[in-house]
């Protein structure tokens, strides 16, 4: 039996793997809640005298240290005093040393968002005219290397243990209490609770590293673990980790004094306690995510937070049931008709409160129509429901069979009988005894190969049935021959004991051949376990949606770096994402026009990565074409002054229109691509 059911295993331990590594991996890094709007002085402008500080704006509240922000001038150097202070709603700052020279400084951050990502970035602005730079602001982002690729993997893991514990205590105490006494199901839901406690304690010890250096060696500092501990964070997953110490008290009086009692009323009643119970520490579980992660930021948090513990609840009873069942239809000798049909009603309910919950915080978190393709978590969204849509498709599937299978007992009692009768495990044993009882043994497993043989209407299929049965006779009479010398000539108890293992290896064969038989197991089983197969793709795409910026955030720091750049200089700002197609070719490309009127203009192209840094290329060219009159190309190939900063001086437009910006992008020898966009010069 394990044979047959391990390579199905194997493949769905793979398929998870597989996902896992290319969302996880292949994605770029962390793009966080908050993001910078504003700053003062502006990202790559120039001022005539040095400021005494800078301040930065993000769209939402963040955790930020000493040391957060830093300033370096042309050569490197440090010229911040280093410590930081709150000037006013999400506005942040930090005091210069007096006496800079001019030149172009780059301002880098590292902070942490209110829905606990780590944010990180850098720009520049001069003083007095551009000049070159000797810093190189690495491509590491904060949440990015093996330390933010493990506390991603942490994070999947915990939702996924998540699911297991409480999917799975939810299908035995609601559908199949029987399933308290089946090992297989005892192992998935303890399981469950090892990997959601495991993968916490991960992601506390990588928690201070995963917001601050990225390096390995912080992974066991004491001294960020502190910290850690008094961040909302840490809170939440501390108070994760008291809930499952009160959930693996659940999980030992439900699969030890529950499955021992047989009384029913005080069954009924310990049914009802562990329900309550049950109920109380899985919405509390929930809710260490939603107090910690989107949910509690932006808008309409009183609402959001106890909408996403619904939503979570109803993920973990639809997935956690349907993983318990297919473990039941594989592993278990047999499960109840009217199990599966309860589920079957659960699951739909649960998908009901997931589609509501789940309306609800798209709109939440997108804002508009066009933030669904326009931004990465509107794409990741339309995955997501894509998804979605498909496991509610093979769930229809799986509910006919399940309807089908409702009715077998009273369609098919003979031939059910016939099944029974065919796997005693018991009755093995006694044959030991007497060689006559294999005779009955034989008649008993050609009946139920005829059975099944009618029942799949396969002709070769029954052939290949008989054969494989009569070798297991063959076997079963050898053994209960060398049984019956066996005490004759002293006892050798432990030959008999090997050979009590080989009958209850044959008998247990003879018995999952039985089951396989039955089309209608077979068929639910199938679709079952395509279910779980896309449930598996599901939950990696939920665990990088919950790391992706929400796309009203993106459109709204758009909106407010647009009106802040317009509004402080009257300068006009295009932002322009491009992809050359090659490895490591996307990102964006934003060209700022100064005073953007008719006659000469100063332009500055910044090349951004997808993370916001600065994105180091051999060329840059802008061309303006106004095709109402026929003007243009007219072609400006712009000064490199910094990474990832062009710059060109006396930009001449020529008459007030609708301008056509086009901006060429070459990221390596062969790599290049030309993108445009509209914008209103004069």
């Amino acid at each position: 039996m394990s044979q047959t059911i391990a390579p199905r295993v194997r493949t769905l331990l793979l398929l998870l793997l597989a996902v896992t590594g290319a969302l996880l991996a292949g994605s770029a890094p962390v793009s966080a809640h908050a993001a910078l709007t504003a700053s003062d002085p502006q990202q790559g402008s120039v001022v005539k005298e040095a400021p005494a500080q800078v301040s930065l704006t993000f769209s939402e509240g963040v955790a930020m240290s000493d040391g957060s922000v830093r300033v370096l001038d042309p050569k490197g150097k440090r010229v911040d005093t280093g410590k930081t202070s709150e000037q006013g709603t999400n506005t942040y700052s930090v005091k210069l040393h007096s006496g800079l020279p001019d030149g172009t400084f780059t301002v880098t951050y590292q902070v942490v968002s209110a829905d606990s990502h780590p944010v990180s970035g850098a720009f520049t602005f001069s003083i007095g005219a551009p000049s070159t730079t000797s810093v190189s602001v690495s491509d590491q982002e904060a949440g990015g290397g093996v330390v933010g690729g493990l506390y991603g993997f942490a994070r999947y893991l915990s939702y996924a243990g998540f699911i297991l514990l409480v999917g799975g205590a939810a299908f035995v105490l609601a559908c199949w209490q029987r399933g308290t006494g089946e090992r297989s199901v005892q192992r998935l839901v303890v399981s469950g609770w090892l990997a959601l406690t495991g993968a916490t304690l991960a992601m506390l010890l990588l928690r201070g590293s995963y917001t601050g250096s990225g390096k390995v060696g912080d992974i066991f500092d004491l001294a960020l673990l502190s910290d850690v501990l008094q961040t909302k964070t840490g809170a939440a997953l501390v108070s994760r980790l008291l809930l499952l110490a009160a959930g693996a008290l659940f999980i030992a009086v439900l699969f030890g004094a529950y499955e021992k009692r047989e009384d029913d009323e005080e069954k009924g009643d310990l049914t009802f306690g562990l329900s309550i119970g049950g109920f109380v520490v899985a919405a509390g579980l929930a809710a260490t995510w939603a107090m910690a992660e989107h949910a509690s930021t932006g808008i309409q948090t009183g609402i959001s937070m106890p909408v996403d513990v619904l939503h979570l609840l109803a993920v973990a009873v639809w997935l956690g049931g349907l993983s318990t069942l297919l473990v039941a239809l594989y592993r278990a000798p047999s499960i109840e008709p009217a199990a599966v049909r309860r589920f079957s009603r659960i699951a739909f309910g649960s998908v009901a409160v997931l589609a509501a919950t789940g309306i609800y915080q798209s709109w939440r978190q997108l804002g508009s129509w066009s933030a669904f393709t326009g931004t990465s978590y509107g794409q990741l969204l339309l995955v997501k429901i894509g998804l979605v849509v498909v496991l509610v498709g093979i769930a229809w599937i799986s509910r006919r069979w399940t309807a089908r299978l409702s009715q077998a007992p009273a369609t098919k009692a003979v031939k059910a009988a016939k099944t029974s009768a065919a796997t005693p495990v018991k009755a093995t044993a006694k044959t030991s005894a007497k060689a006559s009882a294999k005779t009955s043994a034989a008649a008993s497993a050609k009946a139920s190969a005829k059975a099944s043989a009618k029942a799949s209407a396969k002709t070769s299929a029954a052939t290949s049935e008989k054969s494989e049965r009569s070798e297991d006779e063959d076997r079963e009479a050898e053994d209960e021959k060398e049984s019956a010398a066996a005490p004759a000539g002293g006892g050798d108890g432990k030959r008999a004991t090997q050979l009590a293992r080989q009958r209850a290896a044959v008998a247990t064969a003879r018995e999952k051949r039985v089951r396989d038989a039955d089309p209608l197991r077979s068929g639910l089983r199938r679709s079952v376990l395509a279910e779980a197969g896309v449930a598996v793709v599901l939950l990696a795409v939920t665990t990088v949606l919950t790391s992706t910026e929400p796309g009203r955030t993106v459109e709204e720091a758009e909106a407010a770096t647009a009106a802040s750049s317009q509004e402080a200089t009257g300068a006009l700002a295009v932002d322009i994402p491009f992809d050359t197609g090659g490895k490591d070719g996307k990102g964006l490309a934003r060209v700022e026009i100064d005073p953007a009127r008719v006659g000469g203009n100063d332009m500055h192209v910044y090349v951004q990565r997808p993370n916001g840094k600065a994105f180091d290329i051999p060329e840059v060219k802008v061309s303006f074409t106004l095709k109402a009159k026929d003007i243009g190309p007219l072609p400006v190939v712009p000064d490199r002054i910094a990474t990832g900063h062009w710059t060109a001086s006396g930009v001449q437009i020529p008459m007030a229109g609708n301008w056509a910006i086009a901006v060429t992008v070459r990221t390596s020898d062969i790599d290049q691509v030309t993108v445009d966009k509209n914008a209103q010069i004069g």
